[in-house]
């Protein structure tokens, strides 16, 4: 078991890496729970695979849970999503004292995270992800939202969890598809600040994703620290150090539009085709070397990622997709910002990007084969 102290300016709480923690939950959280009814959201799926679990551990403390689930997907991620949580919070007796349980993947994480931060102006939630996505990156840091028909996370609040416990034993039960979208967001923390850990990836992926515990429990400790360290300089994305962390989300969020957010494209899978993008427009403006461009791609590839957005069969040209882009969290004013890179573990914020130059690249992408 690890234990991995994030110090952000808000709050400073633990990350918990592990397995068989499900069992350990009462241990771990116990001093954050006030009553003997424990209210928890989660997915259809994640209460079907690990509900009894979270069950005995409750009950052998002498609680038990009170059950909001919700379906699997991003649609979940609405203010219908939203206002059906808030309501069951209220009926549920929940008080500013009181942390609310957040059970799956990044969906269950940001919703219940912003409905907590909301919840009679703030009460206090904690995270245990079950999917690979959300070990390493999405239920860190606080960052909670829902999405609207501007785009993806576009309403929120940065609320920061109480705990996080990462049981490695849940990544076990997680479909191919989804264990190769966490991936991408694993290969971001090495191309974005670290090229020894992209290295690392890009030569234990292949075992990690086939099943290697101690490799995945390895890649989440790893990634948790560096994102702890980034959340600790810059919390609310003021200085520019977290923003690094959206390295591809631009360009996949804009595909994740695109696609209606739906299951045709996964976060991660958006995430991937961001980074090649991103690494692709680096070299076309010179910033990188085109081999460099090259060898992430075939590195994402290589962990059965998409790397072709004309693969996506989009109904949207250049314009359209860049158009999306402006609705970018970090847009402001008119002024675009996009993650590029220097080279790989280099990335950095570049401002006043030429949208009419991103449109014309993503069309040439789009006819790319």
């Amino acid at each position: 078991m690890d234990r991995i102290k994030v110090e952000a300016p808000s709050a400073s709480y633990d990350v918990v890496v592990g397995t068989g923690l499900l069992a350990q939950f009462e241990e771990l959280a116990g001093p954050f729970l006030t009553s003997g009814r424990v209210a928890v959201v989660t997915d259809a799926n994640v209460r079907d695979l690990h509900g009894a679990a979270l069950e005995r551990a409750v009950a052998d403390a002498g609680r038990e849970i009170a059950w909001h689930v919700v379906d699997p997907g991003e649609g979940a991620k609405s203010w219908q999503g939203l206002e059906a949580l808030s309501d069951w919070l209220l009926e549920q007796g929940v008080t500013r004292g009181d942390h609310v349980v957040a059970f799956g993947g990044g969906v269950v994480g940001d919703l219940t995270g912003f409905a907590a931060a909301i919840h009679k102006r703030g009460c206090g939630f904690i995270q245990v992800p079950t999917t690979l996505l959300a070990h390493v990156d999405s239920s860190v840091g606080g960052k909670t939202a829902i999405n609207s028909s501007a785009g993806k996370n576009m309403v929120g609040a940065f609320h920061q969890p109480a705990l996080v416990i990462a049981d490695s034993d849940c990544l076990a039960t997680l479909p191919n598809r989804e264990l190769r979208a966490g991936f991408a967001e694993v290969l971001k923390y090495g191309l974005l600040g670290d090229a020894d850990f992209f290295d690392w990836c890009a030569a234990n992926g292949a075992a990690l994703l086939a099943g290697d515990a101690a490799l995945r429990r390895d890649a989440v400790a790893h990634c948790v620290r560096a994102k702890a360290s980034i959340v600790a300089a810059d919390e609310t994305e003021r200085t520019g150090t977290r923003a690094l962390l959206n390295l591809g989300h631009t360009f996949g969020h804009a595909l994740e539009a695109a696609t209606g957010f739906g299951d045709a494209l996964l976060h991660g899978e958006a995430v991937a085709l961001g980074m090649v993008l991103a690494v692709k427009y680096s070299a076309r403006t010179g910033l990188m070397s085109e081999n460099a461009a090259q060898h992430v791609d075939e590195a994402i590839g290589r962990a059965g990622l998409p790397t072709a957005i004309s693969a996506l069969d989009l109904d949207a040209d250049g314009a359209t997709l860049a158009d999306l882009m402006r609705h970018d969290k970090k847009v402001v004013g008119d002024s675009i910002p996009l993650i590029l890179l220097r080279g790989i573990g280099a990335a950095f914020m570049q401002h006043d990007i030429d949208l009419a130059d991103v449109a014309s690249f993503l069309d040439q992408q789009l006819q790319a084969h």
